[in-house]
This record gives structure tokens, sequence and C-alpha cells, in this order.
């Protein structure tokens, strides 16, 4: 699930990034265009009921590429996502519009 807060005055948006327990063992992070692809840069925190959940700062009126690292090796994308684009890797990658 993609949460996106309202534009602030500076034009930047917050975006909460959610997900089922089930989605990761051990760790799972946001990795895209925000972030360099890095996938350990952005983790999502796992809360007391299992979710995981993590908060970007992000440009308003800009696309983001993105997907999740689940357990620092399966890459997966949000079914919740506002569009896809192809990767040159294995298919495609989430996009969140702000």
């Amino acid at each position: 699930m993609i949460k996106k807060a309202a534009p602030t005055k500076t034009g930047k948006v917050r975006v909460t990034f959610e997900l089922p327990a089930e989605a990761a063992e051990k760790e799972v992070a946001v990795a895209g265009e925000f972030n360099a692809w890095e996938p350990t840069a952005t983790p999502l925190s796992r809360l007391k009921k299992g979710t995981w959940k993590g908060t970007v700062t992000l440009d308003a009126g800009t696309s983001y590429a993105f997907r999740y690292v689940a357990d620092g090796s399966r890459w997966f994308n949000d079914e919740a996502a506002d569009d896809y684009v192809p990767n040159m890797i294995d298919g495609d990658n989430s996009v969140v519009n702000l």
C-alpha cells in the first residue's frame, strides 16, 4: 500500500510504503530512482503487528520507479502502484506518481 500526504509549501510529498507481514521474513527495503536503486538505503521498519512500513520525502509533480527488496535478494513490485514501467532486468518496476 502507498499513502501520499499533501504536498508541502516547499513542493515535497511524504510517501509511506506499507507491506503485509508475509512480504519478508527478516527485512525489506524500498529501492528506486529516489535512492539510486540502493537495496539497503531505505529499509522499512517492522511494526508490532508484523507489517512493514517506511516513509520517504520526495518532490511533488514527479514520478519515481521503485521496487521492494525482501531479505536482501528478492525484488518485487507493489500491487498498489500508480503505474508500471518496463525495466531492463526482469520485467517491470512499480511507479509512484506525485
